[in-house]
């Protein structure tokens, strides 16, 4: 059985609430694999690179001071995985 599952199967990275935004850039700046970028005017902060992130990791959205990211549930993300080793599993039988 791989040890790993491709990380673009895995559902895991954060969504940004445009609504909620305000460019301050905390999650850019906390944020060490460049899942974050400016907008092209530098004023508001996006998801550019959503499969760098760390499966499980949601530290961003606890320091988000608008509370302006969020993440999928965590139970249904691990079912995903479990899902996904079982079948690789069956793939090496």
């Amino acid at each position: 059985m791989p040890k790993t599952i491709p990380r673009e199967q895995i559902p895991w990275f954060p969504s940004v609430a445009a609504d909620r935004r305000n460019g301050c850039g905390i999650c850019l700046d906390f944020c060490p694999h460049g899942v974050y970028a400016r907008s092209e005017d530098g004023t508001i902060v996006l998801v550019q690179n959503p499969y760098d992130y760390v499966v499980g990791c949601n530290n961003c959205e606890n320091l988000c001071p608008e509370k302006a990211i969020s993440f999928p549930d965590m139970e249904a993300i691990t079912e995903i995985i479990r899902r996904l080793r079982e079948e690789a599993a069956q793939d090496l039988r």
